[in-house]
């Protein structure tokens, strides 16, 4: 299969990640800097883009992390993969944060049979979704959902590995508890990951128009504080 060549995106937590897909190798940065994402983004964009001797035109598809996550930083991301794209009229994939999450899990536990990858949302609720693995796959058996610690429910019994800053409310979820195998808290959407799920969106032929890159929040009313809601 040739490689396409890809950039990737996430400023969805507090790391700002960016990776580079070439026909030959990858690169990558990825740094956890709340709040500056803003201002590192563009510049670690053109670090890769200088080591790795490619040019914005060069590339055949941008990819980014879709959400759900921080809004400010799925903004972030969304304009600066549309911004780009839009110069040369290049491909988009909107990347799932939870997914790339989960497959980050899958790559550190191999042995996994489930994933619940799930992160902060702030306002005392949590963004998830579960997965079950199926060889090298993941296999969503859910929508992505938003709300409490304590709605949050396992669609089935099975050894399952709770991945993502979600994981910080487990206290709160003694059901839930019961029944993780594992927990890894520390792991954020990365961008290394969403060159390969953008890699099979664009083997796939599916490939959105700059204009047509969303974000997704999830909750409604998303730049509301909850009292407001």
């Amino acid at each position: 299969m040739i490689m396409a060549q890809i950039l990737a995106l996430d400023t969805s937590t507090d790391a700002c990640s960016v990776a580079l897909q070439t026909h030959e190798q990858t690169f990558e940065r990825f740094e956890v800097v709340p709040r500056k994402h803003t201002q590192l983004l563009l510049p670690m964009v053109q670090s890769l883009l200088d080591e790795a001797q490619v040019s914005v035109a060069d590339l055949n598809m941008i990819a980014f992390g879709r959400g759900p996550g921080s809004f400010a930083g799925i903004r972030i991301a969304t304009g600066a993969a549309q911004g780009l794209a839009l110069a040369y009229e290049t491909p988009v994939a909107a990347i799932s944060t939870l997914e790339a999450m989960a497959y980050r899990a899958l790559e550190l536990n191999p042995d996994a049979e489930y994933i619940l990858a799930a992160l902060d949302a702030r306002m005392d609720e949590l963004y998830w979704c579960c997965y079950r693995v199926e060889t090298d796959n993941l296999c969503a058996l859910q929508e992505e959902r938003v709300g409490a610690p304590e709605t949050l429910g396992l669609p089935c019994d099975g050894r399952w590995l709770f991945a993502g800053s979600g994981a910080n409310y487990l206290s709160r979820m003694p059901e839930i508890e019961a029944k993780i195998a594992s927990v890894d808290a520390d792991i954020y959407p990365e961008a290394r990951i969403m060159l390969q799920l953008a890699q099979r969106e664009y083997t796939a032929g599916r490939l959105l128009k700059p204009e047509e890159a969303q974000p997704v929040y999830l909750r409604e009313g998303s730049w509301k504080k909850k009292d407001q809601q």
